[in-house]
């Protein structure tokens, strides 16, 4: 077998081509055909009629070959131009880039031929442009591979430091095998074992009288409950009591079943005490309002809408505490500036307006919870209307100006100084109350009092005053 078909044409097996069936064969023989003149300029264009990527290329003839090739690829075919054409007859083939008028290049693969009458060249090409692009996707597949990747391994790096710094013992069970499929060290050191030797270990081998089929079931019902118990379990190596409480998810087709572990001693009075102040809440006698930090009220318990005649906690819920207190924002303004700056209140004194114009006496005891992003006030509102009427009101007045019995002034004065004498001890007796319920803040008595500060001081020298809250 001979690797060319010159003794095929001298034979005669082959025939002449005639010129016109030339341009043909040339044509669909290859996707583009150049003939360049030894000035290095296009001659003859024929493109492939079946391979319409080219387009129309009949304004190339009679141009330069540099106008049409990449510098590069220029250079490329003037290297390797001395080689066509050579005693061994073999073909050279080389990829240039061709470039339009909009510099888009694109490769042609080429084998160059030169015609013996007057040293043209002949340049049979085929499109590369759908290897290149073959080529891209794969780079590009590579290159999101290797980010895919990357990312796996951050997230497996982010999953493998959580569950060793993990304070709460946590362990994957596949719920196809019943057997651990991960556990954190806090649970390697709760169920008694290494955690080595607790990968590949059935799940329920680990906890005293479990099967496999029956704890696995139970896992699966209570991980879709709602409302279901955690699980209390003895565990068989470290007889310690343990609560379980299980999560169902699915990952790459398995179902996987998170355990989160507690002592069960722990957990118990955890649940207990969540109890308790779940009912103290919810059947206590004394109302409990929790408010933001501007005194805007999010939940209430049962009590307080006992107490301020409210249908439901959606007509309290949204509303300023202060719609609910008779003194209103001077009230309000009371018990925010207090319990910020000391952390509570206790039994601060007030009234109540209900939904119904009705008025109740009341003690409020406040406390600042500020250890969360957005801070909370609680405030625990006692019913004081009957403790108010079993107290005995004040026989006797004090201060200098009133210290006489109103019944004694009855037929030794007049009316008119009896009033402004009597007016001066209750005027005395309301002042003295404002600052005791504002722990002498005298800017909220003032404004209690409904005073400017500039009178409630003129007052308080009028009364001597002054020394007696700290001055």
């Amino acid at each position: 077998m001979t690797t060319d078909g010159r003794h095929l044409m001298n034979a005669g097996k082959i025939p002449l081509i005639a010129p016109d069936l030339l341009t043909d064969i040339l044509a669909t023989a290859s996707d583009v055909a150049l003939l360049v003149s030894p000035q290095r300029r296009i001659l003859s264009v024929l493109v492939n009629p079946m391979h319409r990527a080219f387009g129309q290329l009949a304004d190339w003839e009679g141009l330069p070959l540099a106008e049409v090739l990449a510098s590069e690829s220029l250079a490329k075919y003037e290297a390797r131009l001395p080689d066509v054409g050579n005693v061994l007859h073999q073909p050279v083939a080389m990829e240039l880039n061709h470039r339009d008028r909009e510099n888009w290049p694109y490769p042609v693969r080429y084998t160059l031929h030169r015609v013996s009458h007057d040293d043209s060249v002949l340049m049979l090409g085929h499109d590369l442009r759908p290897v290149a692009e073959v080529q891209q996707q794969l780079v590009a597949a590579q290159l999101a591979l290797e980010r895919d990747y990357e990312s796996q391994r951050e997230m497996d790096t982010r999953y493998r430091v959580l569950m060793e710094i993990s304070r709460d013992p946590v362990v994957m069970v596949s719920m196809s095998t019943g057997r651990i499929a991960d556990l954190n060290p806090a649970a390697a050191l709760v169920l008694g074992a290494p955690r080595a030797e607790l990968l590949g270990a059935a799940i329920a081998q680990e906890f005293e009288g479990r099967r496999r089929g029956e704890f696995l079931e139970a896992l699966s019902s209570l991980a879709v409950s709602e409302r279901a118990a955690p699980i209390e379990l003895m565990a068989r190596r470290s007889q310690r009591r343990l609560i379980l409480i299980p999560t169902v998810f699915r990952a790459a087709g398995e179902r996987i079943v998170v355990c989160q572990l507690d002592v069960g001693d722990k957990a118990a009075l955890t649940d207990d005490l969540s109890d308790s102040m779940g009912r103290l809440y919810h059947e206590g006698v004394d109302g409990i309002v929790f408010t933001d930090g501007e005194g805007v009220i999010r939940s209430a318990n049962e009590a307080f809408l006992n107490l301020i005649d409210a249908a439901n906690i959606a007509t309290v819920r949204g509303r300023s505490v202060a719609d609910y207190l008779v003194r209103g924002s001077v009230d309000l303004r009371v018990l925010l500036d207090t319990v910020k700056r000391t952390g509570h209140l206790r039994m601060y004194s007030t009234r109540l307006a209900t939904d119904f114009s009705g008025q109740i006496a009341a003690e409020i005891s406040a406390s600042w919870l500020n250890d969360r992003p957005n801070p909370v006030l609680a405030l625990v509102i006692r019913d004081a209307s009957r403790v108010e009427s079993m107290r005995r009101p004040p026989t006797g007045m004090t201060g200098e100006d009133g210290s006489r019995n109103v019944m004694e002034l009855v037929g030794a004065s007049t009316l008119k100084e009896i009033v402004a004498e009597t007016t001066d001890v209750i005027e005395r007796m309301c002042i003295e109350t404002a600052l005791e319920l504002t722990r002498n803040n005298r800017v909220a008595a003032a404004d209690m009092l409904s005073l400017s500060r500039q009178s409630l001081y003129v007052k308080l020298r009028k009364y001597g005053l002054i020394n007696k809250d700290g001055e």
